[in-house]
């Protein structure tokens, strides 16, 4: 069954890039001739290049040849998304345009009958009795021949398309590379005593450092965290996508993470990716407190975490009895989970509030259809019975470093008391 999926998979990709080459290369191109041949090219080694990027990230290549193919391969993936909902969107505007075209051909002009000659009046040898047409000049109305119209309509069309791609693309990758913005919202806890009321935690997710997010983005992060002077940090998992060796560098600036009562960490599914246990522990060296299905009591409420989904495989997923089942009920929890789909679990064991990341909103427009279908929150505060649930849209972007319709974000949560 995973062979058919592959080769279907193979083949739909296939034939979407040869619909777009169609579109943007072959039919906008007169003959065979040299920008037939370069833009073919382009469209084989592309393709190719991002299939490495995901084999290679996946597959555990050199870090150097995975940030070689990192940036061309994820980048061409979110232009390739873009460019075939253009030229799909296009094909609704080709018979218009061929239309438009037709109604602006210039009215031929009535053709007039030979007038005969009187008997007085004599041809000279050689010449015609009908008399000849004005001449065309170059000022004459003149309508573009069927395949010339074709090759019009074709190329406008694919210029609108690739504009408008490499447009969405280049702003979406801007928003992701310049960094997260800070979005706070509220959340009133009905267990939060007086003396906790404006308690915040600054909540990132899915930082995602890799190949093409490196060091330069996590002091963004950082940065962008410690300005809001939080009381306490909660990084609610997918914070790297590689080894330990290749990526400490680039997480070292989470050593800088200031918080009046700490930073604390929990897994995600791409930790389970990249080696957790070593995580865990690089993640303590630099200061953060990992919560595997742990919890720790704080002045105010509890705080809880557990392991990701994905760490069932290695026998280390999440334990909510071990986290919360010896906890007193009476105190206000806030519950760490990287997935939102925990909530289930959360609500069984009586969480007043969950934290947790690994939707990114959709990320590209429109896969956030896609998403919303998978978790029970794709983003926002929702509730679930007496439960409260948070999704963040995450600080990063996995494949490419692009985000449509989803903005990152880090999350100021305020906790507010009831008895304020």
């Amino acid at each position: 069954m995973v062979i058919v999926f592959l080769l279907v998979a193979v083949a739909a990709l296939v034939g979407l890039h040869r619909y777009v080459w169609r579109r943007l290369v072959r039919d906008t191109t007169p003959g065979p001739g040299l920008a037939r041949r370069v833009g073919t090219v382009v469209f084989v080694a592309l393709p190719v290049m991002m299939v490495a990027a995901l084999a290679a990230e996946r597959g555990g290549a050199p870090f150097w040849l995975q940030r070689t193919l990192a940036w061309p391969g994820f980048l061409w993936l979110a232009l390739f998304v873009y460019l075939g909902l253009a030229l799909i969107a296009g094909e609704l505007v080709r018979p218009l345009l061929r239309r438009f075209l037709e109604r602006r051909r210039p009215a031929a002009a009535p053709v007039s009958p030979p007038v005969p000659l009187r008997k007085a009046e004599t041809v000279p040898a050689g010449a015609s009795e009908t008399p000849e047409a004005a001449p065309e000049t170059p000022d004459s109305p003149r309508l573009l021949a069927a395949p010339s119209r074709r090759l019009f309509v074709s190329r406008v069309v694919a210029g609108a398309a690739a504009a408008t791609a490499a447009g969405t693309v280049g702003y979406g990758t801007y928003g992701v590379v310049r960094g997260p913005r800070v979005k706070r919202v509220t959340v009133p806890l009905a267990k939060l005593p007086r003396g906790a009321h404006g308690f915040r935690i600054a909540v990132v997710s899915d930082i995602h450092l890799g190949p093409v997010l490196g060091r330069g983005f996590a002091q963004k992060v950082v940065d962008t965290i410690n300005s809001t002077q939080p009381d306490l940090i909660a990084v609610v998992g997918d914070l790297v996508d590689g080894s330990v060796e290749d990526l400490g560098p680039a997480a070292a600036p989470l050593a800088q993470l200031r918080a009046r009562h700490g930073a604390f960490f929990v897994t995600g599914n791409h930790e389970y990716f990249s080696g957790a246990e070593q995580w865990v522990e690089e993640v303590r060296r630099l200061g953060l407190r990992p919560l595997e299905n742990a919890r720790v009591e704080l002045p105010a409420f509890d705080l809880a975490g557990v392991n990701d989904i994905a760490g069932e495989s290695e026998g280390q997923g999440p334990d909510f009895t071990k986290a919360l089942g010896d906890r007193d009920t009476s105190r206000a929890s806030v519950l760490l989970a990287h997935q939102p789909v925990q909530i289930h679990d959360a609500v069984d064991f009586g969480v007043d509030l969950q934290l947790s990341g690994h939707t990114h909103g959709g990320q590209l427009w429109p896969g956030n259809f896609v998403a919303d279908l998978a978790n029970p929150t794709l983003a926002g505060l929702e509730r679930y019975g007496d439960t409260q649930l948070y999704v963040s849209r995450g600080a990063g972007a996995w494949g490419p470093p692009t985000r449509v319709g989803a903005p990152s974000d880090i999350t100021v949560v305020e906790l507010a008391s009831r008895q304020a």
